[in-house]
């Protein structure tokens, strides 16, 4: 199963400030962990709200508004997506991510990601063109399988 840890924002992120050396090589080996057990899917930090816009869309319109947002307990500043047997593993790994360790106030999210087989049999070939290669790869075995049946 695959897992996205989603990194909420906090006030010092959301200044630009990177983070120090020392952090810099605590996560660095964190990410190697995670690359030695064989979870390690991809990950990415992201930049301040200020150089970001949002997209709002309702009854039929689109708004763009720009950055910064304030509301800093809805916002990202980063993702880890890792591939393990549970949520609970899921959550080991998150709880051992060094800016998670309480040294300064964070929050994360564990999320299971939806997979082809999650969606009903007649969404597999619009699945194909999905964003996520493992979802394409995925729906594609899929349809291959029903066909061949």
């Amino acid at each position: 199963m695959r897992f996205m840890i989603i990194r909420k924002s906090d006030a010092n992120m959301e200044t630009g400030a990177l983070p120090d050396k020392n952090l810099l090589a605590a996560v660095g080996q964190y990410y190697q962990d995670m690359r030695d057990a064989g979870v390690l899917l991809a990950g990415e930090w992201l930049r301040p709200t200020a150089k970001s816009a949002r997209i709002v869309a309702s009854q039929g319109k689109q708004a763009v508004v720009d950055g910064p947002f304030t509301e800093l307990k809805e916002l990202i500043a980063g993702f880890i997506m890792i591939e393990v047997p549970s949520l609970e593993e899921a959550v080991r790994w998150a709880r051992r991510c060094p800016t998670l360790n309480g040294s300064v106030d964070g929050q994360a999210e564990v999320r299971q990601v939806l997979e082809a087989a999650d969606f009903p049999a007649d969404s597999t070939e619009p699945l194909m063109l999905h964003a996520s290669k493992t979802m394409a790869a995925d729906a594609e075995k899929m349809l291959r399988t029903t066909s061949v049946a």
